[in-house]
């Protein structure tokens, strides 16, 4: 019997990226994480939950913009000619990558059946997989909105959390009771909004537990409970060190493909031009491997598909071993099972570490013959241990461990913006609206700051990738936002088609309510619940 339990957490997120016109960059972003990340996520997971043999077990955070994304309609008319098109880039790969591009050419046609068969709705299998008892669901703030940066407006906060569990209940029929925290970033406080939207336990980095009050008695391997009723669990950074990072772990391996190198830089400008390709990108067309640590780009070498696959069933029971041997170290100092929380992105997993879907599936297979018990985290809370009541620490999992990621010189500039649009939101709100027309234009005026309120266009600015774009999408939300405002108030008519082409392209969130912002009494805080 296994000493103790291994969590694995996925965070799936994308920003709302839908234009009205196809073929931007931040589309690319989408279908290339839908190509080598969530259809491979999913087909591991049905396979999985075929054998009788595996137990496979995953909790899984949805964001509410990906969700916005996968239940597009015009997007997913859109994938299949991007699948075609690179099917057709695929044929110009020099010869000697053949057996590359071939099997990645046998992975597209896949995805492309797939894509069909499901028409283009990936949401019923992941309701299939919760109902299954495979996937535990949570869900995300909005628009991933970095809460501790919105605190002084917390109907700004509420808003973000409120339209998350409204848009994850439509889209996969149930109400969400865990929330992965975007960047995992917490403040004093957060617990009681959390639990006033009906939630009731999250994910922190290590030390938002480890820095507790008091701090607790079983570190990160049991989850906490807040005053407020609200359940914590701890990141393992030794479960997922191995995982996560390409210099001290498992994707550095010399035989996994290489994420950089990409035959969009490869091909000349003008066999891109004729698909409608305006100027080199990556196209998701990945065919040499990471060939060492120090090999340039310029001399990595031809992918193995066989040989990395070989390699990831050997590093999955590598890992498993070393879950083994700490959770029996574990369990003879701890008088409750221990239990490992291992959260990564989930675009790690096939996007950025080709083979991880594999690697998920050998992890699937290997589990039980090596010792290891595989839980969700509604199973672990399900099982009535008694938990700990600690207040969670000040912190996230970006780097420094707290808040400078999003908080520096590089996009500091945007935090005022944020606080002035979300009062005037407020006080909107409180004065409330004298029409259906004025309603509306409320409505979209919430879906426009939720938009500029992303951490993604913050992260962006940070690491100095595509900043432009950043800033345009910031700004851009939030003119709109102002016009709507403006619009409401003065009764002036806004130009012909303005309105109706802002919402083809933010016509996300159809049940957003404005009045999710209107101005709460402070209230002391709520006593105890038990988690």
């Amino acid at each position: 019997m296994a000493a103790g339990d291994l969590a694995l957490v996925l965070h799936a997120h994308l920003p709302y990226v839908h234009s009205s016109e196809a073929g931007s960059l931040e589309e690319d972003w989408y279908f290339q994480a839908l190509l080598e990340c969530y259809i491979p996520l999913l087909d591991t997971l049905e396979a999985a939950a075929t054998d009788p043999a595996q137990q496979p077990r995953l909790s899984l955070g949805l964001s509410p913009t990906l969700l916005s994304l996968l239940s597009n309609a015009e997007l997913s008319d859109r994938f299949g000619p991007w699948l075609a098109v690179r099917l057709q880039l695929l044929e110009q790969a020099p010869t000697s990558h053949s057996e590359a591009a071939a099997a990645l050419a046998q992975q597209l046609r896949h995805t492309a059946r797939t894509w069909q068969a499901c028409g283009g709705d990936l949401l019923p299998r992941f309701r299939a997989l919760r109902l299954a008892g495979v996937l535990d669901l949570l869900t995300c703030a909005a628009t991933h909105g970095y809460l501790p940066l919105l605190r002084d407006c917390p109907e700004a906060v509420r808003a973000q959390l409120l339209t998350a569990v409204r848009e994850h209940e439509r889209l996969l029929g149930e109400r969400p009771r865990g929330i992965w925290l975007p960047e995992c970033a917490y403040y004093e406080g957060l617990d009681g909004l959390l639990v006033s939207c009906g939630l009731r336990y999250a994910i922190l980095d290590g030390h938002g537990l480890l820095h507790g009050q008091p701090r607790p008695r079983y570190g990160v391997y049991a989850p906490i409970c807040s005053g407020a009723g609200m359940a914590f669990f701890g990141r393992d950074s030794t479960s997922t060190l191995p995982v996560w990072s390409a210099r001290h772990g498992y994707p550095g391996d010399p035989r996994y493909r290489e994420f950089h190198r990409d035959l969009g830089w490869d091909l000349p400008a003008s066999a891109l031009e004729r698909h409608g390709i305006t100027s080199p990108r990556p196209l998701g067309l990945k065919l040499h491997r990471v060939s060492g640590r120090t090999c340039s780009l310029d001399h990595k070498q031809p992918y193995e598909p066989g040989a990395a696959l070989a390699a990831a069933g050997r590093d999955a029971a590598h890992y498993l071993q070393g879950r083994a041997e700490q959770l029996q170290q574990l369990a003879s100092t701890m008088e409750r099972r221990p239990l490992l929380v291992a959260p990564f992105d989930a675009e790690l997993f096939g996007h950025w570490w080709f083979e991880g879907p594999r690697f998920l599936a050998e992890l699937f297979q290997q589990a039980t013959a090596a010792g290891v018990g595989l839980v969700t985290l509604r199973e672990s809370l399900s099982r009535g241990d008694a938990l700990q009541v600690c207040q969670p620490s000040p912190s996230s999992w970006g780097q420094g461990g707290y808040h400078h990621y999003w908080l520096n010189e590089s996009n500091a500039w945007v935090i005022p913006e944020w606080h002035r649009a979300s009062r005037a939101m407020v006080k909107r709100v409180s004065r409330g609206v004298g029409s259906e027309h004025a309603r509306e234009l409320l409505s979209q005026a919430g879906r426009e700051l939720l938009l500029a309120q992303s951490s993604d266009w913050s992260f962006i600015l940070r690491a100095g990738t595509t900043t432009e774009l950043a800033r345009e999408r910031i700004q851009r939300h939030l003119q709109r936002f102002w016009r709507l405002l403006e619009a409401i108030d003065t009764g002036q008519p806004l130009p012909e088609g303005w309105l109706e082409a802002v919402r083809r392209e933010d016509g996300l969130f159809p049940l957003l309510n404005a009045a999710d912002w209107a101005p709460r009494i402070q209230a002391t805080a709520p006593p105890h619940q038990p988690c």
